[in-house]
């Protein structure tokens, strides 16, 4: 087998820690001597050991000689846990394949370094483009400090999520639905806006058995959710944070006695500062969000330039109707010159459903 052929060993155990590993990103690690695989695991979960380090616990051969194959950089620090350039150098590993760098600052090619400064052979840049991309997320985070924000919408063949009355459940088949919740598993963060709430007082939970729940995000400008709210009623369950330009600390202390966790942003025309907002959120260690606003909401997270992708599930029908709602409300733009471009499309067929994803090519404009 080629290293490629291993480091796809290594990304399909990292993916293995999917959801529970934010803000750390997902990793994994394959031991290899002698043409044959003696050991593999993956990071677990956030605070818990590295893919390296559990791979190494768990192989019960001699690793004398061997080689490592891992998606991410080794760490050389000490955080939550060892670092793993301490167990590898101590376990006689001769070479390591790295998939990508890390650009956590506190690892940023000193581990490599640190590798060869004790006589190990090091690899770097092995499938480094499907390292990276299984990582977007925790890429985006450390160089930026904000949330990776994914809008996701799901419309018909003509482009509505709604029809002329409002109503919009299901637009979208089973199995897509199944995979919004793998995406509640997969972000760290869900957020919706105040008239998502209000039209179908959502539970914004992740409805896969062993899974986990987003943190919930609310953005209501003068704080009107309702308190009989499903996030309102279990904020004391499932981490629930409101979003808010409202100074008045009577409504904000009614809140949080029913343990939402309120946060008050500036405005941006008449709303939540969603800018000033992400970077509270990152602040936080919120790592990602999964957007599933309105039409309103996503036009603002466009208009100031927050969202990083875009996952367009496209139903077979047809809905028609000049007043049925679109993903984007609000004015849209004036001329196609100065439309938000997207880039990279991948496509996906989902039984009778389609799903677009696309990156933002111009992630922050202009206010």
């Amino acid at each position: 087998m080629a290293p490629e052929d291993y480091m796809r060993i290594a990304i399909n155990e990292a993916l293995k820690g999917e959801g529970w590993t934010n803000p750390n990103p997902m990793v994994g690690a394959v031991i290899v001597k002698d043409g044959k695989i003696i050991g593999k695991d993956y990071h677990h979960k956030c605070g818990e050991y590295h893919a390296e380090r559990n791979a190494i616990l768990n192989c019960k051969e001699d690793m004398r000689g061997a080689e490592l194959y891992v998606t991410l950089e080794p760490c050389c620090h000490y955080g939550k846990t060892p670092p793993c350039t301490e167990i590898i150098i101590e376990n006689g590993i001769r070479k390591v394949y790295v998939g990508s760098m890390d650009k956590n600052p506190l690892v940023a090619g000193k581990g490599v370094e640190m590798l060869r400064a004790h006589g190990i052979e090091v690899v770097t840049g092995v499938l480094e483009e499907e390292c990276r991309s299984m990582n977007q997320v925790f890429f985006h985070y450390m160089a930026s400090g904000t949330p990776y924000v994914v809008m996701k919408y799901a419309m018909t063949a003509d482009g509505k999520i709604a029809t002329v009355t409002g109503a919009s459940k299901w637009i979208t088949g089973e199995a897509s639905r199944g995979r919004v919740q793998r995406s509640r598993h997969k972000y760290m963060g869900i957020m919706v806006g105040l008239g998502t709430v209000l039209a179908d007082d959502p539970s914004l939970t992740c409805r896969i058995e062993g899974g986990r729940n987003p943190i919930r995000i609310v953005c209501d400008t003068h704080l009107r959710t309702p308190f009989d709210s499903q996030v309102v009623q279990t904020a004391k369950n499932v981490r629930t944070i409101i979003a808010t330009c409202s100074a008045d600390q009577r409504q904000i202390s009614a809140f949080e006695d029913m343990g939402c966790q309120v946060v008050v942003t500036g405005e941006y025309e008449g709303h939540v500062d969603l800018r000033e907002l992400m970077k509270r959120l990152g602040d936080m260690g919120i790592d990602s969000i999964l957007l599933e606003g309105g039409g309103s909401l996503n036009a603002s997270a466009m208009a100031q330039g927050i969202v990083q992708k875009v996952e367009s599930y496209i139903a077979p029908k047809l809905f028609g109707g000049d007043l049925a709602k679109s993903p984007i409300a609000g004015e849209g733009v004036l001329e196609p010159d100065l439309a938000y471009l997207l880039k990279n499309p991948k496509i996906s067929r989902i039984e009778e459903d389609i799903l677009i994803e696309w990156e933002v090519a111009d992630c922050l404009r202009e206010s």
